[in-house]
């Protein structure tokens, strides 16, 4: 029966993730930059500058700036950018890493026109603060039949993916590097993320504003080091990864060209699991900032995407690939422990970490994303419950197969994605029109419309 189940789930989410999906979510990406005027080119000095945005005193908001900055990157810096990048080099070959680069180039306009449509979207009444993409679907674009589906879609998700899968890929490694039991690192976390989780935003704001900056520092010092040691390898790891992202060969007596397609659905399934640029999430988190500046939070969340896809991704899969241990059979957070094991003595351990850091800033940052999907729906009444079944949920998670729970994490993931897109190409002339603005039009354009 669970077989059956889980040959279902892994259908639906290969059809989910079919050309079509990824012709979609590429041409948006594609449609958006060239719409902006490649603003993550044009503008990139710009968001190094404002790297730590300043908060206004009189700006409404939950978090300041950088806190809702780094609970976005936090949130995003998961256990994705170690497990999810390992599978998808396992599943589909080096050539997915190309494609995971790819991706994450036009990500940056995806996750700058949802940062900035959840500031100029999200709803201040009431003493508190509500956004997300159902916001900007139904007062933007008109269309609360599509608020609502994404809401309940991305409720879900957040509901049944996230504590799955990161305690998943911490429980893995925990137990190949120190034989802890899955079930015993799942209700550590459990405790660990209801702690931060119950206290709400300002709690979440403020460990990720703590933990984010350490645990990237962390682990890009760690993979560094295997990367250095294995140096002689790097020109022949890039010249596999460029080769095998257009591979025409069969793969596993597949049709032609399989290779080829296999990488790109691994390299873009994992990529946006990676940088989370097209399920709307940067909405929730960035619309959380004392800040009257939408472009600001944009550049933000721009910087976000080039962090996670090209620095701490890329870090991941070189590991394994200069190593050479990505063909060992070992796949996960696992697969990463062992790059790490080749070069320092302590490598697994490292991983082990950085999983746990990684792992746990995704929890609490996404525990907070699926509270407000959920409050959509039913109102501050579901809240109390949803924090206490969603840490609850992480002790199953803990314990699940790899396998399943990737695929139906790219399953709901997958299925998040579409009515999130439908807004970001039809507001996309709001956005282009205030990154053409100056600061001051952006600001009275946000108050006139709050």
């Amino acid at each position: 029966m669970l077989e059956t189940l889980a040959n279902a789930i892994n259908w639906t989410s290969s059809f989910v993730w079919g050309p079509w999906t990824i012709a979609l979510i590429f041409g948006t990406g594609l449609y958006l930059t060239l719409r902006y005027g490649f603003v993550q080119v044009r503008r990139l000095r710009e968001a190094f500058a404002n790297f730590r945005p300043v908060s206004k005193a009189d700006a409404k908001g939950s978090l300041s700036p950088f806190q809702a900055f780094m609970t976005g990157l936090a949130a995003s810096v998961g256990t994705g950018n170690i497990a999810g990048v390992a599978t998808a080099v396992v599943a589909g070959g080096p050539g997915a890493v190309f494609w995971i680069w790819c991706y994450g180039f036009f990500a940056t306009a995806i996750k700058l026109s949802e940062a900035i449509l959840g500031i100029r979207f999200r709803s201040l009444g009431s003493g508190r603060l509500s956004a997300g993409p159902m916001y900007y679907l139904r007062d933007g674009m008109g269309l609360p039949g599509l608020a609502w589906i994404y809401a309940l879609v991305a409720g879900v998700a957040a509901l049944t993916t996230t504590p799955f899968t990161q305690p998943n890929s911490i429980a893995v490694v925990f137990e190949s590097q120190f034989g802890v039991s899955t079930w015993v690192s799942g209700v550590v976390l459990a405790v660990l993320a209801w702690l931060v989780v119950i206290g709400g935003v300002n709690s979440i704001g403020r460990t990720a504003e703590k933990l984010a900056p350490m645990m990237v520092m962390l682990y890009l010092g760690g993979g560094l080091l295997v990367i250095l040691s294995n140096i002689e390898q790097v020109p022949a790891v890039f010249s596999l990864i460029f080769r095998e992202a257009f591979s025409t060969e069969a793969a596993a007596g597949g049709a032609m060209g399989t290779g080829m397609m296999l990488a790109i659905r691994y390299g873009l399934a994992r990529g946006i699991y990676a940088n989370e640029a097209g399920y709307g999430t940067a909405a929730v988190a960035y619309a959380t900032a004392r800040s009257d500046q939408p472009v600001q939070q944009g550049l933000n969340a721009m910087m976000e995407v080039y962090i996670v896809s090209f620095v701490t991704s890329s870090v991941s899969a070189l590991t394994i690939l200069v190593s050479g241990v990505w063909t060992s059979g070992l796949n996960s957070t696992a697969l990463v422990a062992q790059a790490f094991d080749t070069a320092i003595p302590f490598g697994g351990a490292i991983v082990a970490v950085c999983a746990l850091l990684f792992g746990y800033t995704t929890l609490i940052g996404w525990g907070y994303y699926g509270e407000q999907y959920l409050e959509y729906l039913f109102g501050v009444k579901i809240i109390l419950p949803y924090r206490w079944i969603y840490c609850g949920l992480v002790v199953l998670g803990a314990v699940s197969k790899v396998e399943l729970v990737w695929s139906w994490g790219d399953l709901m993931n997958g299925l998040q994605v579409f009515p999130n897109l439908v807004g970001l190409i039809g507001l996309s002339g709001v956005v282009a029109a205030m990154l053409k603005g100056t600061p001051e039009s952006e600001t009275a354009d946000l108050k006139a419309d709050s």
